[in-house]
């Protein structure tokens, strides 16, 4: 298991990601970007080499990743490989729906076993990534709940056979 910094994919900082972006004040100097860029190397490493590296002290990196966080620009946390800790299945679910699109992609949100949900254009309206512990589990959350959701019109699953890479390390651009 290893630490690195996540673009916030919870559903606590998605409201204010989302205000934030549509008003347009989300900019970030390039000094809080290159914080972010060490962080994404290394989730733990020191505030005083991150320091170091952009010419702050540690105190004020503290400062400005605490800030960071509480804006919901960023997370730290351990990504970790699901096999290792119990998480047998994984799938990738392409969601049609027939009606308000946002209204499913918020009960999904809701759903343990579902990681990410995305709203999309295309062959399919949502794509949701779902972790279980084994096919049955699998099976309950596609059958018993995804598709009992108002509106949802058919699902299309992919199951993984091997994950080949997982990394958040796209940078600030």
């Amino acid at each position: 298991m290893h630490s690195e910094v996540v673009a916030s994919r919870s559903a606590e900082h998605r409201d204010s990601r989302e205000s934030r972006h549509a008003s347009g004040s989300s900019h970030l100097d390039a000094v809080s970007l290159a914080i972010i860029e060490q962080l994404q190397e290394d989730g733990r490493r020191p505030y005083a080499a991150i320091g170091k590296a952009v010419g702050l002290s540690e105190a004020a990196v503290r400062q400005r990743v605490q800030k960071l966080l509480d804006q919901g620009v960023m997370q730290i946390v351990a990504v970790t490989d699901p096999l290792t800790v119990g998480f047998r299945r994984q799938a990738m679910v392409g969601i049609n729906v027939e009606g308000d699109t946002e209204s499913v992609a918020e009960a999904l949100t809701g759903m343990s076993e579902v990681e990410y949900v995305v709203m999309t254009a295309g062959s399919f309206d949502i794509l949701a990534e779902i972790v279980c512990e084994d096919d049955d589990q699998l099976l309950d959350v596609i059958n018993k709940r995804i598709r009992a959701l108002p509106g949802v019109r058919s699902t299309e699953s992919f199951v993984y056979l091997k994950l080949k890479k997982q990394t958040y390390m796209w940078g600030t651009r």
